[in-house]
């Protein structure tokens, strides 16, 4: 692929876990949960027909970040509570992943987070364009001229639809740039990784504290002169922590994995995979969509 392109980062659990709840509890008839793979063919259509990528990756977890767990054993704990009809429909999942030519990139023990990252940091160096689909908090610290975030609509607001989120983006959500994100979220907390922040310290707290000293270390250094007040003491105590939860929400951007190249639709693979999960409707989007499509790669 020569020249700048376009590519799509996919978030594979985060976008399971929304097509789980956000599609009815449908089954196959013996009985098997396919409502996430109806959910997750149907976003990965609606993207491509709107975004209309040169490429997509889709990022999933093996066996999660030995050094994140190391340092805070309750990191993602409790994912542990993935829904058992969402467990089973995973492998299945992933499959359809391949068969629709996303890849589906995952290495033991290192955290899909940390492998979409370096990915959007190696296109990004390298010319093109990216933009990286999830719901997570974590990536807006990814974000730069290259790099842009494309959230889904939120569930309690679907009407929103989907929202790209620039540099300037970032900083109107958070209150902050995306090269605070992390030190912001150590600050904060981020319940979706189970990440305990300071009791009490909201968002316009911490962009406060963040448009005055810069940094969470100079927030450390000046904690006797914070307002409120009555943060001063908890915030100087808790500077041991808050180093460590600088590393948990720091995305690591230098992966052991080199560049990865786009993927390409295996059609049979794909109708046999949808037929077999009796997902008919699906089929017949996919005969229309993947006929012919060799010559696209």
């Amino acid at each position: 692929m020569s020249g700048m392109a376009k590519w799509l980062l996919l978030d594979g659990f985060n976008l399971a876990f929304r097509a789980f709840y956000g599609m009815p509890e449908l089954t196959r008839s013996d009985g098997f949960p396919t409502g996430a793979l109806h959910g997750w063919v149907k976003t990965i259509w609606r993207l491509e027909d709107q975004i209309n990528p040169d490429a997509m990756l889709a990022f999933f977890d093996l066996g999660g970040s030995q050094d994140r767990l190391a340092l805070h054993p309750e990191y993602k704990a409790q994912r542990k509570d993935t829904p058992e009809a969402l467990e089973k429909q995973i492998p299945v999942l992933k499959d359809l992943a391949r068969a629709m030519g996303l890849v589906g990139i995952e290495l033991e023990g290192v955290e899909s987070d940390d492998l979409l990252a370096s990915q959007a940091r190696a296109l990004a160096n390298a010319g093109h364009e990216v933009l990286i689909v999830s719901a997570d908090k974590d990536f807006a610290q990814c974000v730069d001229d290259r790099v842009k975030l494309l959230q889904p609509p939120p569930t309690a607001n679907p009407k929103l639809g989907w929202r790209v989120l620039d540099a300037a983006g970032v900083r109107e959500k958070f209150g902050v740039p995306p090269a605070q994100i992390a030190e912001y979220l150590a600050l904060v907390g981020d319940t979706s990784d189970n990440i305990p922040g300071i009791n009490g310290v909201g968002p316009k707290t911490a962009a406060k504290w963040f448009a005055a000293y810069g940094s969470l270390e100079a927030i450390l250094a000046q904690a006797g002169a914070l307002h409120p007040e009555r943060f001063r003491e908890v915030v100087a105590q808790s500077a041991v922590r808050l180093r460590v939860n600088l590393q948990l929400t720091t995305l690591r951007t230098r992966s052991p994995l080199l560049m990865v190249g786009p993927g390409e639709p295996m059609p049979e693979k794909l109708f046999a995979l949808l037929e077999s999960l009796e997902m008919r409707a699906s089929l017949a989007e996919a005969r229309t969509r993947y006929s012919g499509q060799r010559e696209l790669f």
